[in-house]
């Protein structure tokens, strides 16, 4: 008589297959709300940090050309390498594309590809 309530408690134990799926659906619901709203605050953040960079770059590129740089530096090592841009400061941007730096007469143009990279495009960042 004593085997029949031991058995019966070790079919209670466990959890049977459908319960787990439950639960793994329902991570997985969770885990993909939390993509949804993580996301495009990366991304933004990711545009926000290239904008700080971008000015932070072109205040270099003032700074060199007022300390008798002649021509409109050609890379941001460049600046570095004139003591006008910290060698800590980024030296592209987060999606690891270089600077544009174009200088128009007194005119300073910094501008970053984007996410895409390529420049003349929507996704250009400008300050």
């Amino acid at each position: 008589m004593t085997e029949a309530p031991t058995r019966s408690r070790r079919r209670r134990a466990g959890m049977t297959l459908v319960e787990i799926m439950i639960v793994v659906i329902i991570m997985a619901l969770i885990a993909t709300a939390v993509g949804i709203a993580v996301l495009p605050q990366m991304r933004d953040g990711q545009i926000r940090a290239t904008r700080a960079d971008v000015a932070t770059i072109e205040q270099a590129t003032e700074l060199y050309l007022a300390n008798g740089g002649h021509d409109c530096p050609r890379d941001t090592a460049e600046l570095v390498a004139a003591g006008a841009l910290r060698g800590t400061a980024r030296m592209r941007d987060v999606w690891d594309h270089d600077f544009a730096i174009v200088c128009e007469g007194d005119d300073i143009l910094v501008s970053s590809g984007g996410p895409d990279g390529r420049l003349g495009t929507e996704d250009d960042i400008h300050p």
